[in-house]
């Protein structure tokens, strides 16, 4: 067993390792946290969507600019578009589950805001559908994805499409980056 866990780590660790090779997807990272530090900056929001273990990286970031990263300071404008349980499964029933997304877009989202998409294929129907809606309404997209891009990547104004395609592995590198825009997003909004 011990074998398995240690080759699990290191599939983990060797995914890590590409992401931190690619010098063009480090520069994307950057231009993602350049693109949310203005966004606060100009008073508009972001906002994530995911399925799955998706939406829960995508809770979780929402979570640390609307809460805090690593200090005490004022709280960002970030929501999680999956979090009102009652909501999400009217939509999936009365309308269609790739409804659920794009209609709180159309209600919350305004020229200037951002969408944080994750899906690990790239080719979630309710998450291309969201971001179609945000760039209609005039905000800017970045896309979460695995090693393709899928579909994400033609309507993503920045692709994070991380060197996998082992969803578990995509995963860990989404949150490690996702933490990484947060610690650089709250230094650059409230320097110490």
């Amino acid at each position: 067993m011990q074998i398995k866990i240690k080759e699990v780590l290191q599939s983990s660790i060797s995914v890590k390792a590409l992401v931190l090779a690619d010098e063009h997807l480090l520069a994307r990272i950057q231009e993602a946290t350049e693109l949310i530090v203005a966004a606060f900056r100009n008073k508009n929001k972001v906002l994530f969507c995911g399925n799955g273990g998706s939406a829960a990286d995508a809770q979780h970031l929402a979570a640390e600019f609307s809460g805090r990263f690593y200090y005490d300071r004022e709280p960002l404008d970030a929501e999680a578009l999956h979090v009102n349980s009652s909501y999400l499964t009217a939509v999936a029933n009365d309308y269609a589950y790739d409804e659920v997304y794009s209609r709180l877009v159309k209600a919350k989202g305004t020229k200037g805001d951002i969408l944080v998409a994750m899906s690990t294929s790239g080719n979630s129907g309710n998450i291309i559908k969201a971001m179609k809606t945000a760039k209609a309404a005039g905000m800017k997209t970045i896309g979460f994805t695995g090693e393709t891009g899928g579909e994400m990547k033609s309507i993503s104004d920045i692709l994070i499409n991380i060197p996998s395609t082992d969803t578990p592995r995509i995963q860990e590198s989404h949150i490690t980056v996702g933490h990484i825009i947060c610690e650089l997003v709250e230094s650059s909004l409230f320097p110490r």
